[in-house]
């Protein structure tokens, strides 16, 4: 055996013995998020649908996910970190930059959303319907919710409005914002990674969230009540955005671009939702060990409470009908989504 064809035949055993001797992949993608690793959106989200699109592309597909703001920014940059590069992937929420997703805001509103499952697919065919322009300058892989967010308080519980009155209660996105004041609370905007502190230190009184994000925060050890709502609705959910880098989705070869097409859209908003859904549970049990108080406010004092938010809905049907749009259509559309998915 002449000495070039031994070399080269000694390499591929080793490149067969020894896995770090394979060849490089030919696509490397970076995802960049706001929550720790510890968190449902990374454990049972992310980082799952990386493993699957690196196994689907047979290796071909290399991706490294960087939690936690480990990319620099703020939650809040997210969206343009995609948009320009920084990251090719990005998971964040389009309602922390106020009013840039107007159309979006339509499931955030006060009682339109259900389960996550069903909202998270009522909030997919909607992006394709009405959205497209919203996100035009990213490609969209998935847009989806959490499970209705519930009131979670430090130190009074929540029973009637008349409860909520003067309360400082962490507010996520501008719709949210605009409910809680009509509720008679003062609303704090913040981004979720700042709750614990600000609840430690007395910035808020409470916040609303969902139980699925209060575990990985510790949410249930910094507060004593919880807060939940009868009814098939919650009074708000937060949209979420799975997204990639527009150009490096386009640079993908055909089949490689198949592989993010496979494992997007519809049914990863089903199975996404299923799982934020689930996810409640282990922090509403978490809650409960704790000792913590749950109330539920239903009934009458329910329909209370969804007057008083109203003007949230009717605000948002105003601005969409300045912008050229039937406001009102849109939000019967978004509504009869979400129940078309909740059958």
């Amino acid at each position: 055996m002449r000495m070039p064809t031994r070399k080269l035949f000694q390499s591929a055993i080793l490149a067969l013995l020894l896995p770090g001797l394979s060849a490089a992949a030919e696509v490397e993608l970076k995802i960049h998020h706001f929550l720790p690793p510890s968190s449902t959106a990374h454990s049972q989200f992310i980082q799952p649908w990386a493993d699957k699109v690196m196994k689907e592309s047979n290796g071909r597909i290399e991706i490294k996910i960087y939690p936690a703001m480990q990319l620099g920014g703020k939650p809040p940059q997210l969206f343009d970190q995609a948009r320009d590069g920084v990251a090719d992937i990005v998971w964040t929420v389009p309602g922390y930059t106020r009013g840039r997703f107007p159309l979006t805001e339509v499931f955030e509103l006060p009682f339109v959303a259900g389960t996550a499952e069903a909202t998270s697919q009522a909030a997919w065919e909607f992006y394709q319907q009405h959205m497209q322009a919203e996100y035009r300058s990213i490609h969209p892989i998935l847009i989806h919710t959490h499970a209705p967010g519930q009131f979670h308080m430090r130190d009074k519980p929540i029973r009637t409005l008349e409860d909520l009155q003067d309360s400082k209660v962490r507010a996520p996105t501008r719709t949210i914002n605009e409910a809680l004041k009509l509720l008679g609370a003062t609303p704090v905007g913040m981004p979720v990674p700042a709750v614990p502190q600000a609840l430690s230190k007395g910035v808020v009184d409470g916040t609303v969230l969902p139980y699925e994000v209060t575990l990985p925060l510790k949410v249930h050890e910094l507060v004593k009540y919880h807060s939940e709502f009868g009814g098939e609705q919650g009074i708000y959910t937060t949209v979420f955005l799975f997204g990639m880098n527009k150009a490096r989705y386009d640079s993908l070869p055909a089949d490689l671009k198949q592989v993010i097409d496979n494992n997007s859209g519809l049914a990863l908003a089903r199975q996404i939702g299923a799982i934020w859904d689930q996810a409640d549970n282990p922090g509403r049990e978490a809650a409960r060990q704790a000792g913590n108080q749950f109330n539920t406010i239903e009934g009458e004092e329910l329909e209370r409470w969804k007057q008083a938010a109203q003007p949230v809905v009717e605000n948002w049907i105003k601005a969409m009908d300045k912008r050229g749009l039937d406001g009102r259509q849109l939000y019967e559309e978004a509504k009869a989504l979400v129940t078309k998915y909740s059958q």
